[in-house]
């Protein structure tokens, strides 16, 4: 079905606040200092449009509401709310156990403040395993503590379950991305000039050349979760010395050199789908690689356990997907230079225990740059699967 109608639409400001008990400040600003947490969205209402139904994209770093996925959507008819988590734009010092909440304060607001009956979260790209990771908390909650062992309950959030999900060019998580682009050949965490020119995939003398063999990738795979884990390892030993020596200090920052080095950037053989070779979502990969822009670059020690190390963050996707009971659709983009396109597939099969869908977008990339029609083509398969799941009804059909 195509959007052929174009709705203007109204920016309407939110402003959600709710008291938050913290021992210690994590950003900027008020939140954690006056004992409150503040978050900024906005609600993008078509104009003449009333709806039941809004639909939630939210990321837990950055901001969405100019992207054009949900000014897209709101241009088609539905009422869109982008909320911004309160880690907006900084991403150092991230607790993803936090974000739930924030999220949950969205849900409870779209439906208790605004009065809609149904709310849908559009997770894209980092926010789909945001989105899984809230509805599983909101159907079964189970998390008291961070990974890092700090009290943060969930199960006493009450949070209010979405009636539906949607994973739209995304990835299945930030810390499983960041193991597969994490750049294996650092070996001094503090010196990342010493390299092992074997796993340096961005030099002409390192590296074997793509395509790739299946023993290189088995070899780098494992360096780079090696690499992770020994930051991993790293974090939980300075968090013991601090806890161990009392007094105010009680975090520490760093810098994770390095961290843009996918395979499947160079080689299309791995991992394949339409994207363009030795480009990635963010330009040329090697610069992303060595540019102060590549994620996970800025962390400290809690936050890499809950937002990065693969082995201790619950924000995960395929383990979300398998915990819900609401319709879940996946749409992949099969020219995505930024989520893995087998993250997708892998994400659909774990949620066999509810209703799903799967389409893939052909020649759609990450942004849909230039490419008006499969956008279209998007909001089309997001507008069918809302109307045979009930979660969505036409304006004139209300």
């Amino acid at each position: 079905m195509t959007i052929a109608q174009k709705h203007a639409f109204t920016r309407i400001p939110l402003i959600i606040q709710y008291p938050e008990a913290l021992k210690n400040a994590e950003t900027y600003g008020f939140v954690g200092t006056q004992g409150m947490v503040n978050l900024e969205g906005q609600l993008l209402r078509p104009e003449g449009v009333p709806s039941k139904t809004v639909l939630i994209i939210m990321h837990p770093a950055t901001t969405l509401q100019l992207l054009p996925v949900p000014i897209a959507l709101a241009e088609a008819g539905f009422h869109v709310i982008c909320g911004n988590s309160r880690y907006q734009r900084f991403d150092a010092s991230l607790i993803m156990e936090k974000v739930a909440r924030d999220m949950g304060a969205y849900v409870d607001y779209a439906k208790n403040g605004l009065g809609y009956e149904k709310v849908v979260l559009l997770g894209w790209s980092g926010g789909a395993s945001l989105s899984l990771f809230y509805q599983s908390q909101a159907e079964k909650p189970d998390i008291t503590h961070t990974p890092a062992g700090d009290p943060y309950d969930l199960t006493a959030a009450g949070l209010i379950p979405a009636d539906g999900v949607m994973m739209v060019a995304a990835h299945a998580s930030r810390a499983r991305t960041l193991s597969e682009w994490l750049d294996p050949s650092v070996i001094d965490e503090g010196n990342p000039y010493r390299r092992d020119r074997e796993l340096d995939i961005y030099d002409p003398n390192g590296a074997p050349r793509p395509p790739y063999s299946a023993d290189f990738i088995a070899h780098f795979r494992a360096a780079q979760l090696a690499r992770m884990r020994r930051i991993t390892a790293w974090a939980r030993e300075e968090l013991d010395t601090l806890s161990r020596a009392g007094g105010v200090e009680f975090e520490r920052s760093f810098v994770t050199h390095r961290t843009m080095a996918d395979l499947r950037w160079l080689d299309p053989a791995v991992d394949p789908n339409d994207r363009v070779p030795q480009t990635c979502y963010l330009g040329n990969p090697q610069a992303a690689n060595v540019n102060p822009v590549g994620i996970g670059r800025y962390s400290c020690l809690r936050s890499w356990l809950s937002q990065w190390s693969v082995d201790d963050s619950r924000c995960d996707a395929f383990a979300g997907a398998a915990r819900i009971s609401v319709p879940l659709i996946v749409i992949e983009n099969s020219a995505d230079d930024g989520a893995p396109a087998s993250h997708s597939r892998m994400v659909y099969e774990a949620a066999a225990q509810t209703r799903r869908e799967m389409h893939v977008i052909k020649g759609a990339t990450h942004y849909y740059k230039g490419q008006p029609e499969l956008l279209a083509e998007c909001l089309g398969l997001i507008r069918d699967w809302l109307l045979r799941e009930n979660l969505w009804e036409p304006a004139n059909a209300a």
